[in-house]
């Protein structure tokens, strides 16, 4: 028999403190994401699966949850925000001769695997950016990311940034067949150096193209490991990717912004419908990146609206589960008025409520026709006291000020 107290696997109860930070975190980001003109946009939490099959590059359909309607349409969860803000461009901005700046906070559902410890339940906060190819772009969407992790607090992170092209210029140099992308890419996820070298021997690519997967798994740090690449024999393709990097790290040098980011030459992309720039936001604790974002110009037009687009979300839950790891999670403070009253008092109370409330005060009324509330509050009071604060803990889960207590008696 199930136990009706406690909840699936990868999913949480939040309240009280959590729950003040976690408004005032997203908050925060819409604020960022509004101060860079983008507009708000709610797409539905399931969708029909089509919108995330195999073809448009997300993940398997193993990880989705799903379900029927009476008709029989195969829904899901939705696990994947990309495709349905795609959607919802090709269908509502078709006609847009400008750039289509939008943003969201919605949910997101994986059905992870049992023992692994994520979570199969997040709130994502993400911004995308259409009709605009421009390096300038990118530029935009790493520096709303950097700004937008920044608000929260966060200080110790990093952006890896990979590119697609300088990945695919080696490959279609190499000549590899589909089963020895997938070993090459494994490899590289894995950072399996002695693997790599073996595969390059092993491979039939050109003699300068197995040089270069060999030293995949190296190709990762500062911007210095963009001037150290472009002294290898590299593909037209890889080079011209190479110096999109170098344009954007100088533009984020510039505002001071490139100490967050740093370059992986070899990172695979997390989704398969990335075609430009892809980037991963790491920190401290968290045990699972805190952003993804990149560029996916080929996926509107699959809703039927040919536009390039780039976008990136941030995962509220692993961002704040990496604040309060490093210590450093703000204290939730609530304003709040407790206002006693008595039976017979309760009519005058709760006039006096409102009327604070009117003024702005948030009022939260108990009744406690014996005083006895109030003394064990007091008690409380005094121990803080004793602490040289003028602060009292309730549950340990909201903090009043006595100063503000009211009873009408």
């Amino acid at each position: 028999m199930i136990n009706l107290l406690h909840i699936p696997e990868g999913v949480r109860d939040i309240y009280g403190s959590e729950c003040i930070n976690k408004a005032k975190f997203e908050a925060a980001i819409k604020d960022c994401m509004h101060s860079y003109g983008y507009g708000d946009v709610v797409t539905p939490s399931f969708e029909y699966f089509d919108i995330f099959n195999k073809e448009r590059g997300t993940m398997s359909s193993r990880d989705m949850f799903k379900f029927f309607d009476k008709d029989g349409n195969t829904l899901v969860l939705r696990p994947d925000i990309t495709p349905p803000m795609a959607r919802v461009t090709a269908k509502y901005f078709k006609d847009s001769f400008m750039p289509v700046r939008l943003c969201y906070r919605a949910k997101q559902y994986i059905n992870h695997s049992s023992l692994q410890g994520k979570l199969k339940e997040t709130t994502q906060l993400g911004a995308e950016l259409y009709n605009d190819a421009s390096v300038f772009a990118d530029f935009e969407i790493l520096l709303l990311t950097i700004k937008s992790i920044l608000a929260c607090g966060v200080e110790n992170f990093q952006l890896e940034i990979g590119i697609t092209d300088f990945y695919h210029g080696i490959i279609e140099m190499a000549g590899l067949d589909s089963e020895e992308e997938e070993q090459l890419k494994e490899l590289l996820e894995q950072k399996n150096i002695f693997g790599l070298e073996n595969f390059a021997d092993t491979c039939k690519a050109p003699e300068e193209i197995k040089v270069l997967i060999a030293k995949l798994a190296d190709l990762y740090g500062g911007s210095e490991i963009l001037s150290k690449v472009k002294e290898l024999k590299l593909p037209e393709k890889s080079i011209v990717a190479v110096e999109r990097l170098e344009t954007i790290n100088s533009m984020l040098s510039e505002l001071g912004f490139d100490k967050y980011v740093s370059f992986d030459l070899s990172m695979p992309s997390k989704f398969t419908y990335y075609t430009g720039i892809f980037f991963r936001g790491i920190t401290y604790g968290a045990g699972e990146p805190i952003a993804y974002g990149g560029r996916y110009d080929n996926l509107v037009k699959q809703f039927g609206l040919d536009v390039p687009a780039i976008g990136f979300s941030i995962t509220l839950d692993y961002l704040m589960i990496s604040l309060e790891r490093e210590g450093i999670m703000p204290e939730a403070k609530r304003d709040m008025t407790l206002l006693f009253y008595d039976e017979e008092s309760g009519r005058e109370a709760f006039k006096k409520a409102e009327e604070m409330r009117a003024n702005g005060q948030k009022v939260r009324m108990i009744m406690d026709n014996d005083g006895s509330i109030a003394e064990k509050l007091s008690k409380y009071h005094d121990e803080s006291l004793r602490d040289e604060s003028k602060k009292v803990i309730v549950h340990e889960l909201e903090t009043f000020d006595l100063n503000d207590v009211i009873e009408i008696k």
